[in-house]
């Protein structure tokens, strides 16, 4: 079976009683060479256990799986699933994986790298989940929205919650734009291969995650007043202290969120720690590093 031709794909899913769910965000990769530069963008070999997110019909989970030790698949969608292991029948080093990805745990399977054509409603909780797992990848490689993989990838000057927090954790690149036509049904935007090499440890080993992120939260949470001032009013403390502690972190209070480095972050939640009681101001109990 030919999963590049549209015309045998379709016919496929008829045969299954099955059809693309926008719901799930379903857009189908044909394309054979997009397919060839995300396999060699993720430097899989016999030595590694590959994580698969929304595998679909197996276009690239044939692929993977010729090149890995291991891989598991994960399909939620239980029609999707059923195709996949009857297409993906020969492939012996493949498990299919019938669930949400969000209730995975890859805390078992040892090191592993992370491929997925990720359906854009779900990417930040997926790069997110991974991200910040006990045991994390060595590398995601994802094909994602174009304008979220250039938010990821952003410099200071472009910065966002979502920039600093995966660079947190990893350096993220571009390897390559894709077009929509390169999928069936082609969605109404370009998409992106990216890719993140995931630090051992975070970059900053000395913080509380939880606090340094919602204090990053609390920078941008008006992104077009100064630092000063959308810290002061996220935490409701007055505008002075605020400018005095970010000049204690070497940070101009007039910058805007956007145009700050992970340094500068890095020092402000050090000396925001120092001075102010931030576990008093978030609670100790809840997660609220959303991002």
């Amino acid at each position: 079976m030919d999963l590049t031709n549209i015309l045998e794909l379709k016919k496929l899913m008829r045969t299954y009683g099955a059809w693309p769910n926008k719901d799930l965000g379903q857009h189908f990769l044909t394309d054979k060479n997009v397919l060839e530069k995300i396999v060699e963008t993720a430097e899989v070999d016999k030595r590694d256990v590959v994580v698969e997110v929304g595998p679909g019909l197996g276009i690239l989970t044939k692929e993977l799986s010729k090149n890995a030790k291991k891989v598991y698949a994960i399909e939620i969608d239980p029609k999707i699933a059923e195709i996949l292991s009857t297409n993906c029948i020969s492939c012996r080093n493949l498990e299919i994986i019938r669930d949400d990805v969000r209730k995975f745990n890859p805390q078992g399977i040892g090191r592993y790298k992370v491929v997925a054509n990720l359906p854009y409603y779900i990417t930040s909780h997926v790069i997110r989940k991974f991200l910040e797992a006990k045991n994390k990848p060595q590398t995601l490689t994802v094909l994602i929205q174009r304008e979220v993989a250039e938010r990821i990838c952003a410099k200071p000057g472009r910065m966002s919650v979502l920039a600093v927090a995966v660079q947190f954790y990893g350096v993220p690149e571009i390897a390559d734009l894709v077009s929509p036509m390169a999928f069936f049904p082609s969605p109404k935007v370009y998409s992106a291969i990216l890719k993140i090499r995931v630090f051992k440890e975070p970059l900053f080993e000395d913080v509380d995650r939880n606090i340094f992120f919602r204090l990053v939260k609390a920078g941008f949470s008006e992104k077009r007043k100064m630092i000063s001032n959308s810290i002061s009013g996220s935490l409701g403390i007055e505008k002075k202290p605020v400018e005095k502690l970010l000049e204690r972190a070497g940070v101009d209070p007039t910058l805007r969120p956007e145009r700050l480095t992970l340094d500068d972050w890095h020092r402000i939640y050090l000396v925001f720690t120092k001075y102010l009681n931030l576990e008093t101001v978030y609670g100790k109990s809840e997660d609220k590093s959303d991002w």
